[in-house]
């Protein structure tokens, strides 16, 4: 390290990089009544983290998919109780449902991201028993601490088609936090968004604290993690009825960025995206985006861009409705027959969810700019930053795609020839890619054979910052014979895809902890580098910020075999 370079940086407190086991060692260390249970539950998230480096045949399938949450399981003991307001207005307590299995969430009611996917993964489960399913309570707490009225919940329930399918529950503030105290829930307003860990208990029929799931933004997985749900409630009641439904927990095959993907589209036809040779502006939605914002206008005022964009030599703009989080089938129709005009771009519908996850999404409207070969050039979060104006849209994608060619041409150049494994690290350069720290044990064990090096980063961390063209350098030059994956660690998603649009890395990064990483190595601050052997042991780690590129290339050479 650099006797000028900034110091070896920690994660700052409150850095969150969005997975479960950070939420849920959160809650551990604040809710005095779960503190109670923390060994075991400490004991199965690290179990969960060494998991991919077990033999492949000791694995199951729902253990190797980084896409599904198996849950912890938590000793029998009563679930706090409580008496909060549902959205009829009623005083509804935890105790009336005794004798039930209680699916209880924390969920935000005017979330954009995880909380519809949670609470279509409940309805789905529910369903999934059939007539037993009867014999199960869905119940939702607010989690949003500037959103707690009444009507906060039943436009929620309303617009997700929950009204009478279960109670979503609210109270003044200090109950809310009495609650969120009681099940280890953070809920907080970081930059004007809301922040709260997506927790999923399940409760006996004797009222007893059973399992805690922290649902996963996986858009392809929404049937197979109800179906976990299911078999979970069904092991709780009488009989053990028979879940309707034979899922395998396997990993839905991901699409590929650089592959032609074929969707339905609202009109009845088919339509191609990804990589066909002409780049796309996509807009993901849900209908259910009109409980925080007019919707129905903003797809409208979209038609003067896309009546536009081949004269102005702009992509085609295509909209994506989220169908896994739809209420139902007729939601979409229903919607684009309130519009002022008809649409003049198509209407495309993700029915797997395989594109959403894809392109990463954890919450809509979200806007992404691909290639012609369908990688991903620029993405805006319109959630959280609000809906860009035209002039700004175009600006903004007239900039991507000036600086998207010359860069891909040189690293293509420079990684020909690759082994197939590397070359496919290569084609998902610059993305951060789904599945943490159980995905990137995973990609480390399927590298055998390979050397690799694994930079540990943030986009908060400034050594980082300056270290990032070094890493790209040396990617470039040794690319085709060393594996080079990349560690968000300990940082917010959003951040971190900020960071790799203007370091344009040749491979892709996992979010993880420095928790996680310590799997790997001994990671005590950002900048790191470990550096795995052929055999997947570890053999170096590079504390701190590297000096210079020959220093970088030096210990790479070093460790090539």
């Amino acid at each position: 390290m650099s006797a000028q370079a900034p110091p070896h940086q920690q994660a700052p407190q409150g850095a969150n990089g969005g997975r479960w086991q950070a939420r849920l060692r959160w809650a551990l260390t604040h809710s005095p009544y779960l503190l109670a249970l923390a060994p075991a539950i400490a004991l199965a998230i690290a179990l969960s983290l060494l998991l991919p480096e077990r033999p492949t045949g000791a694995i199951s399938p729902l253990e190797a998919n980084p896409e599904l949450e198996p849950g912890t399981a938590l000793p029998g003991r009563p679930a706090p109780g409580f008496t909060l307001t549902d959205q009829f207005g009623r005083r509804v307590s935890l105790a009336s449902f005794r004798g039930k299995a209680v699916v209880l969430a924390f969920n935000d009611p005017q979330c954009l991201g995880v909380c519809p996917l949670t609470t279509a993964e409940m309805a789905l489960a529910k369903r999934m028993l059939g007539s037993a399913g009867s014999e199960v309570q869905l119940l939702g707490v607010d989690a949003n601490p500037t959103a707690t009225s009444v009507a906060d919940v039943r436009s929620y329930s309303a617009v997700h088609g929950l009204m009478r399918q279960w109670y979503f529950l609210t109270a003044q503030l200090p109950a809310l936090r009495h609650v969120w105290h009681q099940y280890g829930i953070e809920a907080r307003v970081i930059h004007g968004q809301i922040d709260h860990t997506p927790a999923v208990y399940i409760i006996s029929p004797a009222g007893d604290l059973v399992k805690v799931y922290m649902t996963p933004t996986a858009f392809a997985g929404r049937d197979q993690q109800a179906q976990i749900l299911a078999r979970e409630l069904s092991s709780l009641l009488p009989g053990h009825p028979q879940v309707r439904s034979s899922l395998s927990y396997r990993r839905p095959a991901p699409y590929s960025a650089h592959q032609a993907i074929t969707l339905p589209t609202l009109a009845g036809g088919r339509l191609r995206l990804g990589a066909t040779g002409a780049p796309h502006l996509l807009l993901f939605f849900a209908t259910w985006d009109r409980e925080v914002e007019d919707l129905a206008a903003r797809l409208d005022s979209l038609n003067t861009y896309a009546t536009g964009a081949a004269a102005a030599g702009l992509p085609e703009l295509v909209a994506v409705d989220l169908a896994p989080v739809e209420p139902s089938a007729s939601a979409l129709p229903a919607l684009v027959r309130t519009l002022p005009a008809a649409l003049a771009y198509p209407v495309a519908i993700d029915q797997s969810g395989r594109l959403a996850d894809l392109y990463q999404l954890e919450e809509e409207p979200w806007l992404v700019l691909t290639s012609a070969s369908g990688k991903v050039l620029w993405y805006y979060d319109v959630a959280a930053s609000g809906w860009p104006s035209e002039s700004a849209l175009i600006a903004q994608i007239r900039a991507a795609l000036s600086k998207a060619s010359p860069d891909q041409q040189s690293a293509a150049r420079a990684l020909a020839g690759s082994p197939a494994p590397l070359a496919a690290l290569h084609a998902e350069g610059g993305e951060i890619l789904p599945g943490g720290q159980r995905a990137l044990s995973a990609r480390i064990a399927a590298l055998r054979g390979h050397p690799i090096v694994v930079n540990a980063w943030a986009s908060w961390c400034t050594p980082c910052q300056q270290e990032a063209p070094l890493l790209e350098s040396a990617s470039l030059r040794f690319g085709a014979q060393v594996a080079f994956l990349g560690a968000d660690t300990e940082d917010p998603l959003g951040s971190a895809r900020s960071f790799l649009a203007g370091h344009r890395l040749s491979y892709p990064s996992y979010q993880t902890t420095q928790a996680g990483l310590n799997s790997l190595a001994p990671v005590t601050g950002l900048p790191d580098t470990i550096f795995i052997s052929p055999q997947g042991k570890v053999v170096g780690l590079h504390i701190g910020e590297y000096a210079s590129l020959g220093v970088l290339d030096a210990e790479v050479q070093a460790h090539l075999h």
